[in-house]
């Protein structure tokens, strides 16, 4: 599927696992996925709950040229569905693969270093399909 094939409203569950502080977290909101002039915009937004506390949470990325991008342009990872991708980030290193089928995305990445442990699984599931 080509990334103008993604353009939708999106059920956005994701699971956040902090293996260092043995505690769990869950994300439940939309993502937007709509055009921008150089490519697309991924709008993710909803509530973030850890450890009994909920509070809202939003994110920007860019989809581009074949390049995940955060908000601000800064490369984040190459858009390379069905490949494991890696993303440094300070002394920590983000491993991640996406998988796209029409009607669901899902997304996995293991984040090691010195400052996380963490597992976050993410699953978007199209609730609708721009035309």
């Amino acid at each position: 599927m080509t990334p103008d094939g993604l353009v939708g409203e999106w059920r956005l569950q994701r699971r956040v696992v902090d293996r260092r502080l043995s505690s769990y977290g869950r994300v439940a909101g939309t993502l937007v996925i709509e055009p921008d002039g150089a490519g697309l915009v991924w709008r993710e937004q909803g509530s973030w709950t850890m450890a009994g506390r909920s509070r809202p949470f939003t994110r920007t990325y860019l989809l581009a040229d074949g390049w995940m991008l955060f908000d601000d342009g800064r490369p984040f990872h190459p858009w390379t569905p069905g490949e494991w991708v890696v993303h440094p980030c300070g002394e920590d290193s983000y491993r991640g693969l996406v998988d796209v089928e029409p009607a669901r995305i899902r997304t996995l990445w293991d984040v090691t270093g010195p400052a996380k442990d963490q597992r976050l699984v993410t699953r978007l599931t199209r609730v609708w399909q721009s035309t």
